[in-house]
């Protein structure tokens, strides 16, 4: 007899805050932690495969597109049908593929399993379900909190995953590394059991306008501040994405040392969760607008000052202290505001519209770093493309207003 728990006696259970909050921060956890330590994998696996940074960074590349062309379909479907479907999916499609990238013997499967199946496993199990289903079992004012909480566990799966990943690819290959990784994947099913409610379920949302989802959409893309927010984010992944498939390649390049590199991304990860909490409590207090323009012209000076100044193993400490800081300290907020323009109906699919866009970034900035790379023998133009557009994207967020959409009032 099966003792698995029928809807019916899902829909009857409310699992406490407290262990929707834990298994989410875990599953976030899990879901970052792979994807984020793939530039460990790039130069074992060329130097084994014969194969281009340009062939590897188009598999990375299409594992952003996906997670970011998955994300609002698996958030719409959250926000229809319960988080723990999309869940459960995408952590047996993420470990489906972190199994093919590992046996891949050509750029295809390459393509197939660490891009579109590893995408799309992450698009179902990261940051937009979750802080969907977060923002709907806590009140407002604790949101920006409880989503820089969530950020904060994604940044520890970076921490993690980083030398966890190094780690298995100097004791059994990177081959057998992602095999590994894979299986690990297989837990996330069973934490989102909690996670099984839908937006109808929230009091919440039960007391917002029931919008269809073509009319949610037709609200959103017709707000100003919301198609700025959508501009914006694209910088966040182009930056951040290439930093995480191209820097341990780029300190070979410059001759520091790789492990520089592993402790480099380790740094990130850790001091992202000093980042990501930092984020979500001075959200929760001072405008965010105005706290993403910040953080954007922050990421700008960072850059530019690694460049410019002599790079050294110590720079590299330093710069990869002061960027995980930045990292995803965007992602509080940005998820924050579309909550409080358009409140939680529909925040799955919203969430997952602006965060297509951090993806679009992502899929130029790592697919552009590996074939200027190949072209050019360096990193060096879409280091400085980033600084610009750093600017750009605060220029962007700071006319974003930091208040509800207007509706007409129900008949």
């Amino acid at each position: 007899m099966s003792t698995t728990p029928a809807p019916a006696t899902l829909r009857r259970w409310n699992p406490p805050v407290w262990l929707i909050v834990t298994c989410g921060c875990t599953i976030a956890l899990l879901a970052f932690g792979p994807r984020s330590a793939m530039g460990f994998f790039q130069q074992p696996m060329l130097d084994d495969r014969g194969w281009t940074s340009a062939t590897f960074g188009l598999a990375i590349a299409i594992q952003n597109l996906a997670w970011g062309m998955g994300q609002p379909v698996f958030g719409a479907l959250a926000d229809r049908f319960g988080a723990y479907k999309p869940l459960a999916a995408g952590g047996i499609i993420y470990a489906l593929g972190l199994y093919i990238m590992g046996i891949a013997e050509t750029p295809l499967w390459l393509h197939i399993g660490g891009g579109l199946l590893v995408g799309l496993g992450v698009a179902a199990g990261s940051f937009g379900i979750i802080l969907s289903v977060f923002a709907r079992n806590v009140a407002p004012e604790s949101r920006s909190f409880v989503f820089g909480l969530g950020t904060a566990a994604g940044s520890a799966g970076m921490f993690l995953f980083s030398p966890l990943s190094a780690g298995l690819i100097a004791s059994f290959g990177w081959s057998h590394g992602l095999v590994i990784l894979s299986v690990m994947m297989l837990v996330i099913p069973v934490l989102a059991v909690p996670l099984y409610g839908s937006a109808k379920d929230s009091a919440a949302a039960q007391a917002e306008a029931g919008q269809t989802v073509r009319e949610a959409l037709g609200e959103a893309f017709a707000h100003r501040s919301y198609v700025l927010l959508i501009s914006g984010f694209f910088v966040c992944g182009f930056q951040v994405a290439f930093i995480a498939a191209h820097f341990p390649k780029y300190i070979t390049d410059i001759g520091i040392a790789p492990v520089y590199a592993v402790w480099a991304l380790a740094l990130i990860g850790l001091f992202n969760i000093f980042g990501s909490l930092a984020s979500g409590i001075i959200g929760q207090r001072y405008s965010k607008t105005i706290f993403l323009a910040l953080l954007y012209v922050g990421r700008s000076i960072a850059v530019a000052a690694f460049l410019l100044l002599p790079q050294t193993p110590t720079s590299v400490i330093i710069f990869a202290i002061v960027m995980g800081l930045l990292w995803l300290s965007t992602v509080a907020p940005t998820n924050a505001l579309v909550a409080i323009m358009f409140g939680t109906r529909h925040l799955g699919m919203l969430g997952g519209i602006v965060f297509f866009s951090h993806q679009i970034g992502s899929f130029i900035g790592v697919y552009m770093g590996g074939w200027l790379r190949d072209a050019y023998g360096s990193y060096d133009v879409v280091w400085w493309l980033g600084v610009a557009l750093g600017l750009f994207a605060a220029i962007v967020h700071w006319p974003i207003q930091e208040r509800p959409v207007e509706r007409e009032a129900l008949a």
